[in-house]
């Protein structure tokens, strides 16, 4: 062998070992544990589950959802927490598990940002403002209006203290400045009920909840909470166009422990947002009342860590604490 080529394979050794870890960092050997920090049936379970087969096909390896419910999803979260940073091991999470929980817990096995390597934005749940049409109001500053010249006459129903229902009506408290009545349920499904039936007079929730009951006359849809409007009910003005600032987007998201390499992150963040983006993936969460809506790493690293700072520092404001 002569001395160049000799010399090409000695410069050409390191990118080849180079690559060779990159493929070692981005592959899987075994089945991947998706782990769902709920029970069976919710919008979590049922993403994870649209999501687990072609992802498995992706990755070359079955993907099992296994849910892991319990203390407001802190349970299956932690388990993920814990895992090797190695790919196997993966969680869909949303806004409360990672941007809420710290603060309405008095404890917590994690950090909701520290503790996960951010992998994919996965989608919002398209979030309605709906009063009793027996409210004399048709749009948000008529509703703010009407509140204002009846301070505490108005009820608002949640699922529960520290609900993402009773997080929108405080946080629309706070910035508009009106005084309402909090009536909190064992769930979401009773405050819808009792709203319907007029017992409550405004209640946050998803439209998936709502919409048949706005579509029934039962209840009058005046906002949705996200930063833009729907697109399957452009007519109706986001909350923010009368209050400034004001938004809720409750998103879901995919989360790896802490310590993944950057070649893997990127790997699964690619996959998933390809997915995502498969017609019939979205037409069946638009379904369910989700939005699909792409971020780079590094945007939803940012949306992260901003909605841990601005509802952490609103639950705390209000001393809320989760039932």
């Amino acid at each position: 062998m002569s001395l160049l080529p000799r010399r090409g394979l000695l410069l050409a050794a390191p990118a080849v070992l180079a690559a060779s870890s990159v493929r070692a960092q981005t592959s899987f050997s075994r089945p991947v544990r998706l782990v769902v920090p709920w029970a069976p049936g919710g919008t979590t379970d049922i993403l994870a589950r649209i999501v687990a087969e072609p992802l498995g096909q992706a990755l070359g390896q079955p993907v099992l959802v296994e849910n892991r419910s319990g203390a407001s999803g802190n349970v299956g979260s932690d388990v993920v927490a814990k895992a090797a940073p190695d790919g196997q091991t993966l969680l869909f999470g949303s806004m409360s598990t990672h941007a809420m929980n710290h603060a309405l817990m008095r404890s917590m096995p994690f950090d909701g940002v520290a503790d996960f390597t951010p992998l994919a934005m996965l989608g919002f749940a398209v979030n309605t403002m709906v009063i009793h049409p027996s409210v004399p109001a048709r749009t948000v500053p008529e509703f703010i209006a009407h509140a204002r010249a009846n301070p505490e006459k108005i009820a608002y129903a949640s699922a529960g203290p520290g609900s993402t229902n009773h997080l929108c009506a405080a946080l629309f408290e706070s910035m508009t400045g009106i005084r309402m009545v909090h009536v909190p349920y064992r769930g979401g499904q009773p405050a819808v009920t009792d709203t319907v039936a007029g017992q409550t007079q405004l209640l946050f929730s998803a439209a998936t909840q709502t919409m048949p009951h706005v579509e029934g006359g039962r209840l009058r849809l005046i906002g949705v909470t996200e930063a833009t409007r729907w697109g399957r009910q452009p007519s109706v003005p986001t909350v923010g166009e009368a209050v400034p600032g004001y938004e809720m987007a409750v998103w879901y998201g995919a989360f790896g422990p802490k310590g993944m390499a950057p070649a893997l992150q990127q790997r699964l963040h690619a996959d998933l947002n390809r997915i995502m983006a498969l017609p019939e993936v979205r037409e069946r969460l638009a379904g369910m009342g989700v939005e699909v809506a792409p971020e780079s790493v590094d945007a939803f690293d940012r949306r992260l860590r901003g909605d841990a700072e601005k509802w952490g520092a609103l639950i705390r404001r209000l001393g809320i604490e989760a039932s």
